[in-house]
């Protein structure tokens, strides 16, 4: 089992500093040796190597991570001669658009749709080579002094036909909730429209300076996302045009057979927005004051089973009665 420490060396990598640290695994600045190349060092914590779940994930995410080859995409370096498990990446320079948000809040229109457009094409090459993310986040999408982006952590990623990995079998690693598509939240394995979703509700909080449903825990918020519908956005901010406001409403669909079908569909329409048609009589537009709640719903369930005795007795009344 791996444990190192900063000024330690791991085969021909000099471990320089920890980056970020998770429940699952930390990361270190490292050098190369043989190259003097700047890396990325991801390695898992010793207890997690016994978790076979976790193993094959790992696994996984390096091959992934070696399969795409695109600038918008964070690189995973093959690395067959390592004496244990760990992940060489490259070395990314710039914030997560995650800091970016937190230290100023909403964005003006032209730069978030900048930043949105190259997150599609990223994500459309990656879903051409038959992967889906499944935790697209801002804390996932780095964006360098030039607003070019890459998308890192591929760690729930997963290939066209394998295993299924849900969020209800694996909460603590699906990360915050908030941008987790509805079909998600009910258990879906998840496709290429569940990353298009989740880029809408970066889109929308990029916008707004604030994700589209929120609540007091996980499942309010999942629940709201599946119930209500969320604030206009050109009532949280007037300078989004009626056009803008139509591409975000299309890539937050609830039904993924509404939604936008690919990451291009949505670029196109960001880079086409005086050829998008508005829809003025949407729900969404006219029913989000409206909140519902789970609650409702449980307790006219409730109601009816209380119900169903009372309804078999008075028919068997009925019946004996007229016999």
């Amino acid at each position: 089992m791996l444990s190192v420490h900063a000024g330690e060396q791991l085969d021909h990598f000099q471990i320089e500093r920890l980056i970020a640290r998770s429940g699952m695994a930390s990361i270190f600045q490292g050098t190369d040796l043989n190259t003097g190349q700047t890396v990325a060092i991801k390695i898992p914590h010793p207890e997690m190597e016994c978790d076979p779940i976790f193993f094959e994930r790992f696994q996984r995410e390096e091959e992934i991570g070696i399969k795409l080859d695109h600038p918008g995409v964070m690189r995973v370096y093959p690395n067959e001669g390592r004496s244990d498990l760990y992940i060489v990446m490259e070395w990314v320079h710039g914030k997560l658009l995650r800091e970016i948000l937190a230290t100023g809040g909403k964005m003006p229109a032209e730069r978030a749709i900048h930043l949105v457009i190259k997150i599609c094409r990223a994500l459309d090459h990656i879903h051409s080579h038959g992967v889906v993310h499944r935790d697209l986040k801002p804390e996932n999408i780095m964006v360098d002094e030039h607003d070019n982006i890459k998308i890192i952590d591929f760690g729930i990623s997963a290939n066209a036909g394998s295993r299924r990995i849900t969020f209800a079998k694996l909460t603590d690693t699906m990360g915050t909730p908030d941008y987790i598509s509805p079909e998600q939240v009910k258990g879906g394995r998840g496709d290429a429209r569940s990353d298009v979703y989740a880029v809408g509700v970066m889109l929308y909080e990029m916008l707004t300076g604030r994700v589209p449903f929120t609540g007091s825990n996980p499942f309010a918020i999942m629940n709201d996302r599946l119930l209500n519908n969320p604030i206009p956005p050109r009532e949280l901010n007037p300078e989004i045009s009626p056009q803008l406001q139509e591409v975000l409403y299309r890539a937050l669909e609830r039904n993924p057979r509404n939604r936008y079908h690919s990451a291009r569909d949505f670029a196109h329409d960001l880079e086409h927005l005086d050829q998008v048609g508005v829809e003025h009589e949407r729900e969404e537009l006219k029913n989000w004051k409206r909140r519902r709640s789970p609650w409702g719903r449980r307790i006219a369930m409730y109601v009816a089973l209380a119900l169903i005795p009372v309804i078999i007795f008075a028919l068997l009344l009925f019946v004996a009665r007229h016999a």
